[in-house]
Protein backbone atom coordinates (compact mmCIF):
# COMPACT_ATOMS: atom_id res chain seq x y z
CA UNK A 1 0.00 0.00 0.00
CA UNK A 2 1.23 3.47 -0.77
CA UNK A 3 2.17 5.57 1.72
CA UNK A 4 0.45 8.64 -0.59
CA UNK A 5 -2.82 9.79 -0.08
CA UNK A 6 -5.55 11.51 -1.96
CA UNK A 7 -4.58 15.79 -1.98
CA UNK A 8 -5.54 18.58 -3.07
CA UNK A 9 -2.93 19.87 -5.86
CA UNK A 10 -2.82 23.74 -3.76
CA UNK A 11 -1.40 21.48 -0.61
CA UNK A 12 1.01 19.59 -2.97
CA UNK A 13 2.29 23.30 -4.57
CA UNK A 14 2.45 24.75 -0.71
CA UNK A 15 4.86 21.76 0.35
CA UNK A 16 7.01 22.41 -2.78
CA UNK A 17 7.64 25.82 -2.08
CA UNK A 18 7.95 25.15 1.51
CA UNK A 19 10.95 22.52 0.50
CA UNK A 20 13.07 24.74 -1.46
CA UNK A 21 11.04 24.90 -5.08
CA UNK A 22 10.46 28.51 -6.34
CA UNK A 23 7.66 29.52 -9.60
CA UNK A 24 10.30 30.74 -11.99
CA UNK A 25 7.08 31.36 -14.84
CA UNK A 26 3.44 30.33 -14.83
CA UNK A 27 1.36 30.38 -18.00
CA UNK A 28 -2.23 29.02 -16.94
CA UNK A 29 -2.53 26.98 -14.82
CA UNK A 30 0.99 25.33 -15.67
CA UNK A 31 3.82 26.23 -13.36
CA UNK A 32 7.48 25.87 -13.92
CA UNK A 33 9.31 25.36 -10.67
CA UNK A 34 12.58 25.40 -9.99
CA UNK A 35 15.42 24.04 -7.23
CA UNK A 36 18.57 24.74 -7.84
CA UNK A 37 20.39 20.97 -8.08
CA UNK A 38 17.10 20.04 -9.28
CA UNK A 39 16.18 19.71 -13.07
CA UNK A 40 12.76 22.35 -13.70
CA UNK A 41 9.70 20.62 -13.13
CA UNK A 42 5.99 21.71 -14.56
CA UNK A 43 3.49 21.33 -11.98
CA UNK A 44 0.46 21.84 -14.09
CA UNK A 45 -2.78 21.51 -12.03
CA UNK A 46 -5.62 23.71 -10.64
CA UNK A 47 -4.94 24.48 -6.85
CA UNK A 48 -8.89 22.62 -6.30
CA UNK A 49 -8.32 19.79 -8.44
CA UNK A 50 -7.30 16.25 -6.37
CA UNK A 51 -3.88 14.36 -6.99
CA UNK A 52 -3.73 10.58 -6.44
CA UNK A 53 -1.44 8.48 -4.84
CA UNK A 54 0.40 7.28 -8.10
CA UNK A 55 0.48 10.66 -9.35
CA UNK A 56 1.99 12.24 -6.03
CA UNK A 57 4.56 9.16 -5.96
CA UNK A 58 6.07 10.55 -9.68
CA UNK A 59 5.96 13.95 -7.97
CA UNK A 60 8.08 12.93 -5.21
CA UNK A 61 10.34 11.20 -7.26
CA UNK A 62 10.84 14.34 -9.53
CA UNK A 63 10.75 16.98 -6.56
CA UNK A 64 11.53 15.22 -3.56
CA UNK A 65 8.56 15.91 -1.78
CA UNK A 66 7.98 12.90 0.61
CA UNK A 67 4.55 12.07 2.26
CA UNK A 68 5.84 13.36 5.02
CA UNK A 69 6.00 16.89 4.09
CA UNK A 70 2.28 17.49 2.92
Amino acid sequence: MSQWRLTRAGKVLSALLRIGWSIKRQSGSHKTLSRHGWPDYVFAFHDSEEIGPRMLARIGKRTGLTPDDL
